[in-house]
């Protein structure tokens, strides 16, 4: 029994140590995704949901001055990462189909708490970084559905322009082969 437990439990040590520390959902970019990010099932989406929800995750302290929730399961949001998801610039990758979102903006001078919030709801296609196959980062969600064009599975581009707003609150206008950007804290 000893030359049969031996050999196992090399294996078993062997695979725990060759591990790599960033699987699955005990990753700590992970977590802290879906701590910023999902809420799958919001209760209002107006300014009293955002000062609640920006609050209640930690987000105030100081003040943030602007964060994406993403009202879908985390299932949903993890299919960006695979076939629900098309490969997008610098590594990142888009959503083939919208979610509903609400973006709450900081609307005070002063980073310190007490924090309001203005909150603005849509339908969004979103961006995202990826890490193993894991949501790790939300980077920025179209504006324009309506002009963003299709969403095709293939990724192939569309000749309508591409309207996306990064989480620091930059706009970009994107053309096939051309690409402008504009800051607008107003949005």
């Amino acid at each position: 029994m000893t030359m049969r437990l031996g050999p196992l439990l090399l294996v078993v040590v062997l695979g725990l140590v060759l591990t790599p520390p960033t699987l699955a959902q005990n990753d700590a970019r992970y977590i802290k995704f879906l701590t910023q990010h999902l809420d799958a099932d919001p209760k209002g989406r107006d300014d009293r949901y955002c000062n609640r929800m920006m609050k209640d995750r930690g987000l105030t302290s100081p003040c943030k001055d602007r964060n994406t929730f993403i009202h879908g399961n985390k299932k949903s949001i993890r299919a960006i990462c695979g076939e629900g998801g098309n490969p997008y610039k610098d590594n990142l990758r888009i959503s083939i189909s919208k979610f509903q979102v609400t973006t709450c903006k900081h609307t005070g001078g002063s980073p310190l708490p007490p924090c309001q919030y203005r909150a603005s709801k849509d339908f969004r296609r979103i961006i995202i970084a990826c890490e193993n196959g894991w949501p790790v980062h939300f980077d920025e969600s179209i504006i324009s559905p309506k002009q963003a064009g299709p969403s095709p599975r293939d990724g192939s581009a569309s000749f309508n322009p591409l309207l996306t707003q990064n989480s620091d609150g930059n706009i970009h206008c994107q053309w096939p082969e051309k690409e402008v950007s504009e800051t607008s804290p107003d949005l």
